[in-house]
């Protein structure tokens, strides 16, 4: 039995961004009642409330307020989980919704609610809907995207499987658009400058992510230990040929077990700050294992208080991880500026010699 994430973008589930193509939703509700048959566990990101709440008001896509767009996702959000609703349960099953926002993934106690709450849903056989909360996200608390949300969403599920639908068959050796000879890239196994520089912007004018922002939602997911796939979301039987590996650019995950915690770091805060670390410091958290000590810190990039998330970065501004400081960043400051004297000396007091303990650390590098 797998855990599946099936994340749909605006341009898989509308008609050009104007009302909801139900009958291509009706074709991947069959397929996912498929799977849950052969005993596997659905798990739905949907975007479209937008696109719904225009159909039902007979409006175009177009220049829009942030409050106009909220408006939109607010009465097309009941209209977008009542059509999934119904579609499913012409194979008697249930489905629920579920609203996030980033600050439900950013405080532990609630990421830790909204993890038993998903996990209680699947129990019951039943599929989520899972989507942003639009309706009262600001830029502050938005996650941005369904494809990092649907990330952090396998990530919270511990699934196995991440399928990113969209309006691409998967990333290619160069833009097809403008090099017909361009060839689709089966697998990836690391992520790194290079494969960052194949993804170009998205084909669509009415989704929010390009495919840049799927490798950024894949690097998230892997990490998690989560095989993610890049697909065309329009096709016959395009999840079940996604799963068995017909179609799209999978991305491997990477396999190391993840503590409860780590897998939060992962998922849920946004970095507040950057830490750059010496080459010396730099290797010891790419092998894994060692905590993030002051004497190996740089430079600091942005300010930051005792207990947020940073994150660390090589001298060259690869970034290798995100971790909990146990420091702010005007002592980290003091600390630079009087490496001769004691932490004691120069703060008055001390939390230790690292800045980041290894339990409150999960790193980024391919070597985990």
């Amino acid at each position: 039995m797998q855990t599946i994430v099936v994340k749909l973008g605006t341009s898989v589930l509308t008609n050009h961004g104007r009302g909801l193509d139900k009958a291509h939703m009706v074709d991947l509700v069959r397929q996912c009642a498929q799977l849950k048959q052969q005993g596997h566990r659905i798990i739905i990101v949907t975007s479209g409330a937008i696109a719904a709440g225009r159909e039902l008001l007979g409006r175009q896509p177009g220049t829009e307020t942030l409050a106009q767009k909220q408006m939109l996702a607010a009465i097309g959000q009941s209209q977008l989980l009542h059509t999934w609703q119904s579609l499913f349960a012409l194979y008697s099953i249930a489905v629920g919704q579920m609203l996030l926002t980033q600050a439900d993934l950013e405080n532990r106690e609630r990421y830790l609610n909204a993890r038993d709450a998903l996990l209680a849903i699947l129990q019951e056989g039943a599929v989520p809907i899972i989507n942003e909360n639009d309706a009262v996200a600001t830029t502050q608390i938005k996650v941005g995207d369904n494809d990092n949300l649907s990330a952090k969403v396998a990530i919270l599920a511990r699934a196995d499987t991440l399928l990113l639908l969209t309006d691409q068959p998967g990333l290619f050796t160069a833009d097809p658009r403008s090099h017909p000879d361009a060839e689709l890239i089966a697998e990836i196994r690391h992520i790194d400058d290079q494969v960052k520089a194949l993804a170009g912007g998205s084909g669509s004018t009415v989704g929010t992510g390009g495919m840049a922002t799927k490798l950024e939602a894949a690097s998230i997911a892997r990490h998690g230990g989560v095989d993610v796939v890049i697909s065309a979301g329009h096709g016959q039987n395009v999840i079940i040929n996604c799963l068995q590996q017909q179609t799209g650019t999978r991305v491997l995950s990477l396999k190391a077990p993840r503590r409860s915690r780590k897998l939060w770091l992962l998922a849920g805060p946004v970095s507040k700050a950057k830490v750059v670390l010496d080459s010396g410091a730099a290797a010891a958290i790419a092998k894994g294992g060692a905590s993030v000590l002051l004497v190996g810190i740089t430079q600091l990039r942005g300010p930051f208080s005792r207990g947020d998330v940073i994150t660390l970065c090589d001298e060259q501004g690869l970034n290798l991880g995100k971790g909990v400081a146990r420091y702010d960043s005007v002592a980290v400051a003091q600390l630079l500026a009087h490496k001769e004297q004691t932490i004691v000396e120069t703060l008055g007091y001390s939390n230790g010699a690292m800045l980041v303990h290894r339990d409150d650390f999960t790193n980024f590098t391919d070597s985990v």
